[in-house]
């Protein structure tokens, strides 16, 4: 049976994924003879993962899956750990990524190698995060979770609409955001330039 909380997670770790995939490659081709479009949507895109992923998603699962997997899958704890600590780390994360960029973008290149690092350094750690999460987490909170624990889980995870999942209507108030991005960022997230 599929859950529709699982289904929520996942899609929303394939948005965030193609989201850092995108933010990688622009990072790599570097703003060229457009900088303020560029900047403007690297800010943008570091805005949305600090504004749902951190605030949003991981919530949820470090107060409402975690602690029910963990409860009957006591032997995942050491993954539970590392995860939750990778969340607490998360905003400060980005937050740092924000700072380094505005950095590059003010004072030149010579900030730029500092946010090549911390870029790729994040971009590795969300995408192993993830990686956790689907190959530990959620295939044991399937095999374990039981009918309330799901009813639970889907009614908070219902809850959460983000944009970038290309399955809910896009929110007003995200509006200018996700337009900004999705119309400037190279593929596979937007509808930018791939050169």
């Amino acid at each position: 049976m599929a859950h529709e909380s699982l289904r929520i997670i996942r899609d929303e770790h394939s948005a965030l994924a193609a989201m850092l995939r995108s933010l990688s490659l622009m990072v790599q081709r570097g703003p060229s003879d457009a900088p303020d479009k560029f900047f403007d949507v690297l800010r943008a895109m570091l805005f949305y993962i600090d504004e749902f992923p951190e605030r949003l998603h991981h919530p949820k699962e470090t107060e409402l899956l975690f602690p029910k997997v963990l409860q009957v899958a006591p032997q995942v704890a050491p993954a539970i750990a590392r995860l939750e600590k990778d969340h607490q780390q998360g905003e400060s994360a980005v937050r740092e990524l924000q700072h380094l960029l505005l950095a590059w973008e003010l004072l030149g290149d010579s900030r730029r190698a500092a946010f090549d690092a911390a870029a790729r350094d994040y971009v590795k750690f969300y995408l192993d995060h993830m990686q956790l999460e689907e190959t530990q987490i959620l295939p044991q909170a399937e095999k374990s979770l039981s009918a309330q624990d799901w009813t639970e889980l889907d009614a908070a995870f219902a809850s959460n609409r983000d944009p970038l999942t290309g399955k809910y209507p896009r929110d007003p108030l995200y509006d200018r955001l996700f337009t900004r991005i999705v119309m400037t960022a190279p593929e596979p997230i937007g509808l930018g330039s791939t050169r």
